[in-house]
């Protein structure tokens, strides 16, 4: 029963890591347009979340978290538009370092692994719900 226990605790903090994961990504999604609105701005700067292992005392297991979220410190890519606020002297507007692309594949990898921890979980509460089952006949 305390494995259980422990395996379900496992899984939902894969589930909130991928979670704080998920929530970044979106971000970035929203923003890969977002353009400065004077010159010399700069446009969003991607963000990306970094996860460490942390020990759960509780359990004596090691957990991942999501341990901080930093920019992204890519170059900004360059679009030619003498007419946006934003253009330098030669016509340029540096757009944010978002490769949507990029985002997606990050984004299914962070569900499709959100998606195991919670197939975990539910198959652990359903071999304890069995197992309570059991024991009251």
């Amino acid at each position: 029963m305390d494995d259980m226990m422990k395996t379900m605790r496992l899984s939902a903090a894969g589930m909130k890591a991928q979670g704080a994961r998920l929530r970044v990504i979106s971000e970035n999604i929203a923003n890969a347009d977002s353009l400065p609105t004077d010159p010399g701005k700069q446009p969003y700067r991607r963000r990306v979340v970094s996860f460490r292992n942390e020990l759960d005392k509780s359990t004596g297991l090691p957990m991942v978290r999501a341990n901080r979220v930093r920019e992204d410190k890519g170059d900004f890519p360059q679009r030619y538009d003498p007419g946006h606020p934003a253009a330098d002297a030669n016509g340029y507007v540096r757009t944010p370092n978002v490769n949507t692309l990029i985002e997606t594949m990050d984004m299914r990898e962070a569900q499709r692994s959100y998606d195991a921890n919670l197939n975990v979980l539910k198959a652990s509460k359903t071999m304890l719900q069995h197992t309570i089952d059991i024991l009251r006949r």
